[in-house]
C-alpha cells in the first residue's frame, strides 16, 4: 500500500509523538509498503492560528502523489484528521487539551472571552467532523479513547505503541533515580527536586531532559542547596538515554493526566520502577502501587518518603522486573496488522 502519515508538529521540537510517527513509517517500510510522513507546522498563539492551521490541513490535496493514488493515510495529532481522504483513518496521539480537559487551567490557550470560546467551539467542531470522518479509530492509550469519548461522543480501540529497541534491560540499580520528561509544567519536575532535601544519601536525581524551565530548575535546585545531588545532564542522546534507564535505580515520571507516557514503558522495558501520582494519567494503566512502582502525592514529604523507599535496591528490583514482565506494548506487526485492516 501506498500510505501517507500525517503529522502536526512544532518546529524544533521533538517527543514522543515524533517517536511515533517516524516509527510507523519506518515499520511500514520495512513491511513492503510504500510510506511518508507529511507535516504542516503548528502554532497555536494566538488562538485563531489554530483554525489557521486546520484549514490548511482541509485544503491539502492527498489522495494522489506523482500520478499514483495514495491509498490510505493515518491522522494523529490535532488537526490532522481535518484533511480530506477517502480512506482516512486515526491514531489519535491526543488532541489539543488546551480545548478539553487543560481548558480553565493555566496552560490552556483559551480565556473567558467570546471570541476565545468562540475559537475554542471551532476547535472541538474540526475534531467532531474530522475524526468522524475516520472510517476507523485508535487511541495510543485508554486515556486519550476516554478523553475522545468524554468530550466527543466517539470511540477508538485502544492501540498503544510498541517502545523502540534500545536494548533496555536491567544491567544495574545504581543510586540514582532519572528523570527524562521535558522541563516543562506539565511534567511536574519541581515537585521532586522540592522533596530532594528530604531525600537521604546516597540516593541522587539525574534530569536527562531540556526544556523552558530548565534555568528555574536548576536555581531552585540551588535555593534548597540540593545541587550537588541533582545533575542537570540536558537532552542527551539516545545511546546516552537508553544507558541511563539500563543503570537507574528508579524511574520518576508525574505529569499531568499523561496521554501515553513512552518514559513509563522505556522505565518498565529497563525493569526500573516507576515513581508517579494518582493523576498521571496514562501512566497509571501500566504502574500498579507497591507492584510495579509506587503512586504518591507530590507534596515533598510523601514523595520523599516514595523515592526513600528505593534505598532498598531489592525493593527497586523487585517492582522494576515486576513491570518488565507486565508492560508488554504491541509490536510493530500488531500496529501495522490494525491499521492496515488486516486484523
Amino acid at each position: 500500500m501506498r500510505v501517507l502519515i500525517l503529522h502536526s508538529q512544532v518546529p524544533f521540537e521533538s517527543g514522543g509523538a515524533e517517536v511515533l510517527v517516524y516509527g510507523l513509517r519506518d515499520a511500514l517500510v520495512e513491511r513492503g509498503h510504500q510510506a511518508d510522513v507529511v507535516g504542516l507546522p503548528l502554532s497555536w498563539y494566538p488562538a485563531e492560528r489554530l483554525l489557521r492551521s486546520a484549514l490548511a490541513w482541509r485544503l491539502l490535496y492527498v489522495e494522489e502523489a506523482n500520478g499514483r493514488p495514495i491509498d490510505l493515510v493515518i491522522c494523529t495529532k490535532f488537526p490532522t484528521w481535518a484533511v480530506k481522504h477517502p480512506r482516512k483513518i486515526l491514531w489519535l496521539v491526543h488532541q489539543h487539551r488546551q480545548a478539553y480537559d487543560l481548558y480553565g487551567t493555566s496552560v490552556s490557550d483559551f480565556g473567558p472571552g467570546a471570541e476565545d470560546q468562540a475559537i475554542r467551539e471551532a476547535v472541538v467542531a474540526v475534531d467532531n467532523n474530522g475524526i468522524g470522518e475516520c472510517e476507523r479509530r485508535y487511541a495510543i492509550s485508554k486515556n486519550v479513547a476516554e478523553r475522545l469519548k468524554r468530550f466527543n461522543g466517539l470511540d477508538a480501540e485502544v492501540l498503544y505503541p510498541p517502545v523502540e529497541d534500545r536494548e533496555l534491560r536491567p544491567d544495574a540499580y545504581e543510586p540514582f533515580v532519572l528523570s527524562a520528561a521535558r522541563l516543562d509544567e506539565l511534567k511536574r519536575i519541581e515537585a521532586v527536586i522540592r522533596a530532594w532535601p528530604l531525600v537521604a544519601e546516597p540516593l541522587r536525581l539525574v534530569v536527562a531532559s531540556d526544556g523552558p524551565l530548565r534555568s528555574r530548575l536548576e536555581g531552585l535546585a540551588t535555593s534548597l542547596g540540593v545541587s550537588h545531588r541533582i545533575d542537570f545532564v540536558g537532552r542527551v542522546p539516545d545511546e546516552e538515554l537508553a544507558r541511563l534507564y539500563r543503570e537507574c535505580r528508579a524511574v520518576y515520571y508525574a505529569p499531568v493526566d499523561e496521554d501515553y507516557g513512552y518514559v513509563t514503558v522505556e522505565a518498565h522495558a529497563a525493569g526500573k520502577p516507576v515513581i508517579t501520582s494518582a493523576d498521571a494519567g496514562g501512566v497509571l494503566e501500566f504502574v500498579q502501587h507497591g507492584e510495579t512502582g509506587l503512586v504518591t502525592e507530590l507534596d515533598p514529604e510523601p514523595l520523599a518518603e516514595a523515592i526513600n523507599a528505593y534505598q532498598d535496591e531489592a525493593t527497586a528490583r523487585r517492582h522494576g522486573m515486576c513491570g518488565r514482565e507486565r508492560t508488554r506494548p504491541n509490536s510493530w506487526d500488531d500496529v501495522v496488522a490494525a491499521l492496515l485492516g488486516e486484523q
